[in-house]
């Protein structure tokens, strides 16, 4: 039958010179009987002092953090050497468990303490990292906004562009269309054009936002008349073969209208 021995606690210096105090558990099983009784007076005493010779020799070999971490590593290394010293004594010795190690007050206090600073600095470094990664995500959404932003602006400046420049063409065209009409000696086109700006001047006025009280002569007469003296300063520029050429149906000669 496996029996279980108690190893009571006891002070062990590490290898970094730090008091910790131990406590283990040993099981064994006896598959000589004759051995365990004839080759050692006192099988249980034997086995409670080899285990805890053991026990400070492995923790002075290793330094404190290295001890508190690495528990299979001290149970391996004990099992081993308990194992071969009590073989000759009819025993097998199948587990050593270490249960306790207790560090000075003091230590197990600056253990916390770092720990905690150790902690402080990881949350310190995730949070400034977090607020860098933000920063620059929010950058580099600004940039992007200002970057559509801007070939918006350079979208409907062309646009833009394109427009007056068609409104430019048609213009010209117009004019040209006008131009060509009244060189054949055609009033009503010079007469039609000027009406049409004249109209459209009165507008510009009448919509001005400074402007609260507009009087212009907009009665038929005048317009009448504006369109009467139109034509009286096409007679003086193109002559009355232009006129005379309107109503026989001949083209005028060229070179009095250039």
């Amino acid at each position: 039958m496996e029996q279980v021995l108690d190893i009571p606690s006891q002070e062990a210096i590490t290898k970094d010179n730090a008091g910790v105090r131990i406590d283990a558990a040993a099981f064994y099983q006896v598959l000589d009987a004759a051995k365990a009784c004839y080759e050692v007076s006192s099988l249980n005493d034997a086995l409670m002092v080899l285990t805890m010779t053991n026990i400070r020799t492995v923790v002075g070999s290793m330094d404190l953090d290295q001890l508190l971490s690495h528990r299979d590593e001290i149970n391996e290394r004990l099992l081993r050497v308990m194992d071969a010293a009590a073989s000759p004594w009819g025993v097998k010795v199948t587990r050593i468990e270490i249960r306790d190690i207790l560090p000075p007050a003091d230590i197990a206090g600056a253990m916390n303490r770092q720990m905690k600073a150790e902690r402080e600095k990881r949350a310190a470094v995730l949070e400034a990292e977090g607020l860098r990664q933000a920063e620059i995500l929010k950058a580099e959404g600004q940039k992007q906004s200002q970057i559509l932003a801007a070939e918006g602006r350079k979208e409907a400046a062309f646009r833009d562009a394109e427009a007056r420049e068609r409104s430019a063409q048609a213009e010209a065209a117009a004019t040209a269309m006008v131009s060509e009409a009244i060189s054949r000696g055609d009033i009503q086109a010079a007469n039609f054009l000027i009406a049409e700006r004249y109209t459209d001047a009165l507008k510009a006025i009448a919509s001005a936002p400074n402007s609260k009280v507009v009087i212009v002569p907009i009665e038929a007469a005048a317009l009448a008349g504006t369109v009467g003296g139109i034509a009286q300063l096409t007679r003086a520029v193109f002559g009355d073969e232009a006129v005379e050429a309107r109503r026989t149906g001949s083209v005028p000669p060229t070179g009095r209208g250039a």
